[in-house]
């Protein structure tokens, strides 16, 4: 149970002096251009020495409190209409100012990388709105990325608001930030941003530690990370395996060891043989399944208006590790699988005539390459060359495939401690939240395991059941032939069915991820489709259909079914104005089939003519339903679903 704010300071005055504490101190969200929730009573909170006098001046009003034995105190705000900037001035052995505080609606966004994910990672998705980005009323403040398995805390380590703004907004979540901007433009409100997320984090590492007693094995894996001397002998493992084999590696690498080394230029590569990139050298060579580093090298010709000046090298995306040479020259390196490969060369790299690019790929483990269907060019200003097609490689040195470090900060209840209580006294208007790529493994307890979440959050921020507005997870993976039973469909479907609670919002994405990222660039769409849910939701715009269709009804007859649609405007449609596509049917719930469907105004009729006696029916079932069209005429996508028989 959150146990207020208390601990963290009665932790300290086992460390410190009192005497520290003689004096007002605020907690680190309560600072210079914050954003307060507007048209609520808000707590203002902080610490002095025990029984001081403390006095707030806000707008010619006083509020007087003494601080308790303990040196907490507390002012109760009255509700405040949206405006600013405004100041505060507290008082009591010393005095603080708190400036350009706005009125506003504050929103927390959390979840993992989707929701982590930064304007900077999409800055050229985005050029235009970054430079444009110049908005003092929508602000963020970023939560430091910390956890703790035994105890709560009320405050941060660090963190600031920042306003948007060409040279902050590469911080900002890039889903949060749309989300805010949209929300700002319609109701001309300040919007504030609390980014608590933390990429690869299990809905668990969200969780209290009372909600994880209902889930017997997050709550003993809990237990067991408590233990600080369990955590130490972990990491240390950890750090000296994986160090171990990076040593041993890079004594191998026949790249390193040559002279002249493999990155350089001029180097006879004659003998090496040819893969066409992109793609992964297990499939496109007869290196196979080989884990270590394999070196690749291309000779490109570079015409005289392309030298002298700056010029960007696109990489598409690498698994997992690079570094990559122009001209013998180190451009830049990636340590892990996930970024774009995005490197700037300066004006004095290229050359006219023959430029050699050499690229060293480490793979600790499952196939390495270069992912398909990315960028891959050398550019300079509007010219530009390609760089798929053949490349030379040769292997530089094969590895045993290192195994995964363990993930401690991802572990139950720790990011929920550090990252999530010292909020609980913040008012907020509501949750954004993009997780559950790291539940796909095992879904079955997901709709449980997010629902009490939820209704945890709700609980001990004690503001009723505010909004909490949810993204389904993206289409993602390689596309199917045939109906298939997929873990990612089957979260999405928790996801549907959570919200069963009240005042949630779904945001449905399976048109606007890519298949070979899991971080798909689009996120403006993502932060439109959320707001969305809060113009209906936290707005009032109840007859605004902010998501697409959703199954409101089914029957079942003996050789087709009828799904009726809520959330449909009109009548139901396609994306692409053909029949609807990617249903399938089954006659036991487990073997399907693809099925025919038509529409019918606000309801599907689906049959197969060889099942005569139908149990289930499925949309979007996979992965990567890529072939799905269904959505209403505001061309919002159908949510996923599994229908069954009663």
């Amino acid at each position: 149970m959150y146990t207020g704010k208390r601990f963290l300071f009665l932790f300290g005055l086992c460390l410190i002096s009192t005497s520290v504490f003689a004096q007002i101190q605020l907690p680190k969200l309560i600072s210079d251009g914050m954003v307060l929730q507007r048209n609520q009573e808000l707590t203002i909170w902080g610490w002095a020495s025990p029984n001081e006098d403390v006095t707030l001046t806000f707008q010619e009003s006083t509020f007087s409190t003494t601080a308790d034995n303990e040196g907490i105190w507390e002012i109760k705000l009255p509700p405040q209409e949206a405006g600013g900037p405004y100041e505060m001035n507290f008082e009591g052995s010393n005095q603080v100012n708190v400036k350009n505080i706005l009125f506003g609606d504050v929103w927390v966004a959390s979840g993992q990388s989707n929701m982590e994910l930064w304007m900077g990672r999409v800055r050229y998705t985005y050029e235009n709105e970054i430079q444009n980005s110049g908005n003092s009323e929508i602000r963020q403040f970023l939560v430091p990325d910390q956890y703790d398995f035994k105890q709560t805390h009320n405050d941060f380590e660090g963190g600031e608001w920042q306003s948007a703004g060409p040279e902050t907004i590469l911080d900002f979540s890039a889903v949060a930030y749309f989300f805010a901007k949209e929300l700002n433009r319609n109701y001309n409100i300040p919007i504030g941003i609390i980014n608590a997320a933390m990429g690869g984090s299990p809905v668990e590492s969200w969780m209290s530690e009372e909600s994880l007693k209902e889930f017997p094995d997050a709550y003993e894996e809990l237990q067991k990370f408590k233990d600080d001397d369990l955590i130490q002998e972990i990491q240390q493992e950890d750090q000296k395996r994986i160090g171990n084999w990076y040593s041993e590696l890079n004594q191998r690498d026949q790249g390193l060891k040559a002279n002249p080394k493999w990155s350089q230029p001029n180097m006879n590569d004659s003998g090496w043989e040819e893969m066409n990139l992109p793609g992964y050298w297990s499939e496109e060579t007869s290196l196979g399944d080989q884990n270590g580093v394999v070196w690749f090298r291309k000779e490109i010709d570079v015409p005289e208006r392309m030298t002298g000046k700056p010029a960007r090298l696109w990489m598409g995306r690498i698994v997992d590790q690079d570094s990559v040479f122009v001209n013998g020259q180190l451009v830049g390196n990636t340590g892990y699988q996930y970024p774009p490969r995005r490197y700037h060369l300066d004006s004095t790299v290229l050359k006219e005539g023959k430029n050699e690019i050499a690229i060293r790929v480490i793979n600790s483990s499952g196939s390495g390459g270069f992912v398909p269907d990315k960028p891959y060019y050398l550019s300079v200003g509007t010219d530009t060359l390609h760089l798929t097609g053949d490349w030379k490689y040769k292997l530089g040195a094969s590895m045993e495939p290192l195994a995964s470090q363990t993930f401690v900060r991802w572990k139950p209840a720790g990011l929920y401690n550090r990252m999530i209580t010292p909020l609980l006294d913040y008012s907020i208007k509501g949750v954004i939240w993009y997780q559950g790529e790291s539940n796909t493994d095992d879904p079955g307890e997901y709709e449980k395991r997010f629902s009490t979440m939820i209704e945890t959050w709700r609980d001990n921020w004690n503001q009723g059941d505010f909004p909490f507005l949810f993204v389904q997870l993206a289409n993602y993976m390689e596309t199917t032939d045939e109906p298939v039973q997929s873990n990612w469909a089957e979260l999405r479907q928790a996801q549907l069915n959570t919200l069963k609670l009240p005042n949630t919002g779904m945001a449905v994405t399976i048109d606007v991820g890519e298949w070979n990222d899991i971080h798909p660039l689009n996120k403006k769409d993502v932060g439109h489709r959320l707001a969305l849910q809060a113009q209906k939701i936290a707005y009032g715009e109840e007859d605004l259909a902010a998501g697409g269709p959703i199954p409101d009804r089914s029957m079942f007859r003996s050789n087709e079914v009828i799904i009726h649609f809520k959330n449909v405007v009109n009548c139901l449609t396609t994306s692409d104005g053909e029949a609807p596509k990617h249903f399938a049917i089954s006659d036991d719930g487990e073997n399907f089939v693809w099925a025919k469907a038509e529409i019918m105004e606000n309801s599907i009729r689906v049959w197969n003519d060889e099942i005569s006696n139908p149990a289930a029916v499925r949309y979007a079932w996979a992965n990567n339903p890529e072939s799905a069209n269904l959505t209403n005429q505001k061309g919002l996508p159908a949510t996923p679903f599994e229908v069954t028989k009663n």
